[in-house]
């Protein structure tokens, strides 16, 4: 089964903010998210897909998604360009 890293983005009244985790269903989790049901950090906020990858094995995914939470220049990279 397919994983995903993913990272979402909220802009709230100029207080831009990112959010990296890991799914095997991008659309269910990005609505959890939306909906208030996904991380804590994440509730009462709209959130957008910016970024995902794909990779064959939940290891990998997850390996992938600790080094990105981690990598403050490359989200902010993409906050830049989104």
């Amino acid at each position: 089964m397919a994983c995903f890293v993913y990272i979402l983005a909220s802009v709230d009244e100029k207080d831009l903010r990112t959010y990296v985790g890991w799914t095997t269903d991008l659309d269910r989790r990005l609505d959890a998210h939306n909906a208030g049901t996904g991380a804590k950090s994440t509730r009462g906020r709209t959130w957008s897909l910016i970024y995902a990858e794909c990779y064959k094995t939940r290891g990998q995914a997850m390996s992938r998604e600790w080094h990105l939470k981690r990598d403050r220049k490359f989200r902010k990279a993409l906050n830049e360009l989104g």
